[in-house]
């Protein structure tokens, strides 16, 4: 696996401010809507062309998601992207705060849906288990049907709970 050099966030807005860099953000759109870097470009990885910046080959192009992994994963096509030079931001989003860089925060917008089937799988997988060691063996099921269900939604690339979730009217009502 072919892996990106790291540059970190100091670095990294030094040379954003002195316009030698472009900073691409490829985490997905519902969360680049509910926090982003000022003046980061949003190419989520599902969508990523490199085609998308013809003016700015000649500069370096910083790739970041949340953590860095995503971006890691990713290493080789961006590295195919066609930039003078490639990096990525150390730590991601987490790295850049941590570094006491700003952002920008739209806090009408919901937490990402990953996150919400995360939270949601975790408490019903938890319920089932107290319920079924609280009153009665048949609440395991409900573990074993979440256990079920993220399997699948592995598999098949389809998730049901996330579906369900986007229904919800907290993620109907609200646009960026």
């Amino acid at each position: 696996m072919q892996t990106l050099k790291t540059i970190g966030a100091e670095a990294a807005k030094t040379m954003l401010d002195q316009d030698q860099a472009v900073l691409i953000d490829i985490r997905e759109s519902d969360e680049f809507a509910r926090e982003h870097i000022p003046g980061a470009h949003h190419v989520p990885l599902s969508g990523f062309d490199a085609g998308d910046f013809p003016g700015a080959r000649d500069k370096t192009a910083i790739f970041h998601c949340a953590s860095g992994s995503r971006t890691a994963e990713a290493a080789p096509r961006i590295l195919a992207s066609g930039f003078a030079a490639v990096r990525q931001l150390d730590g991601g989003l987490a790295g850049w705060k941590a570094a006491g860089m700003a952002t920008r925060v739209n806090r009408r917008v919901p937490i990402s849906m990953q996150r919400q089937v995360q939270i949601t799988a975790g408490l019903m997988v938890l319920l089932g288990v107290l319920l079924g060691f609280a009153l009665s063996p048949w609440f395991f099921v409900l573990s074993g049907f979440v256990g079920a269900g993220l399997t699948f939604a592995g598999l098949s690339g389809t998730c049901g709970m996330a579906r369900l979730l986007g229904l919800m009217p907290w993620n109907r009502a609200l646009t960026t």
